[in-house]
């Protein structure tokens, strides 16, 4: 009997099933990710595939490769409730946000205690008697930062949930993702509430010389607020500014030095960059990050 054959041998990975089914259709042997991804565009080009099962298929195997950290909400940017908060006064940030879900705290953002879904805040007016946040929050889902995305996905299914907090290599909150954010990758994106719309912010200081900047910010706009002078004839946005100085795609974690200021990638994907980590630098090019 064949290895296949055998009870509990593994099934074959996403990659190499995709692999499998090419060559049934373009008669090749791929052998690796990069020729897979060549002949797939190929198949494109040859009108085998339309343009959205050609990026679903990409957006499947940069998920393969991809982990937690690098889909999440960062944890400055999570809305979160007070554990010990009386309705009246976290109910207007409940409406305002229009979240379907939220991590509730014990004082500070690494002691997140549980999930509580919108829906279940109606009881805290049906009921007769006083009630709060601890006695319908349901237990949070955590997760770690090194977690692969195609693993989570079906923990999220397997356990029918939608958002986990994610925990850094202290047992600290480094932030939240939601199912959302995993299929955001396969399928393009998804309008969700936890999405960072314009109206909700472009630019979010956390300190003078911190600021948490969406990717997508006009230039123009960003020098107002910096008080640099970029040219806004050639890039529109500061992700185009981005993608000129790093000469390539940056993955998270990349960052890059020009004019005074250290840009951090927060967010991003094969697709496009989404979210930047501004710092100016104290003493130019060669200055210290601050402490934020």
């Amino acid at each position: 009997m064949s290895d296949s054959g055998k009870e509990g041998a593994k099934p074959p990975s996403l990659i190499r099933r995709l692999q499998s089914r090419a060559c049934d259709v373009l008669g090749c042997q791929p052998k690796n990710q990069q020729e897979l991804i060549r002949v797939i565009r190929q198949a494109h080009r040859n009108d085998i595939l339309r343009d959205k099962a050609l990026e679903m298929i990409e957006g499947v195997l940069q998920a393969a490769d991809m982990r937690v950290r690098d889909v999440m909400i960062p944890r400055a940017l999570m809305g979160v409730l007070q554990a010990d908060t009386p309705p009246q006064d976290f109910l207007p940030t409940v409406i305002e946000t229009a979240h379907s879900r939220f991590p509730v705290v014990d004082g500070d953002r690494d002691k997140v205690v549980g999930i509580v879904m919108a829906k279940d805040l109606l009881r805290l007016f049906d009921s007769k008697h006083a009630i709060g946040l601890n006695d319908i929050m349901r237990p949070a889902m955590i997760v770690p930062e090194s977690k692969r995305l195609y693993t989570l996905l079906r923990e999220f299914q397997n356990k029918r949930a939608h958002m986990a907090i994610v925990a850094d290599e202290y047992g600290g909150t480094a932030g939240l993702v939601t199912i959302e954010d995993v299929l955001e990758q396969i399928v393009g994106e998804i309008e969700d509430e936890h999405d960072y719309d314009d109206d909700e912010f472009a630019i979010l200081e956390r300190s003078d010389q911190v600021a948490i900047v969406k990717a997508s910010v006009p230039i123009e706009d960003f020098n107002q607020a910096f008080g640099t002078a970029f040219p806004d004839d050639e890039f529109d946005t500061l992700a185009g500014l981005l993608l000129s100085r790093f000469g390539h795609m940056p993955n998270r974690g990349e960052s890059i030095e020009f004019d005074g200021f250290r840009f951090h990638i927060m967010r991003a994907d094969m697709r496009r960059i989404r979210l930047v980590k501004v710092i100016r630098l104290s003493g130019g090019r060669d200055g210290e990050e601050p402490a934020d």
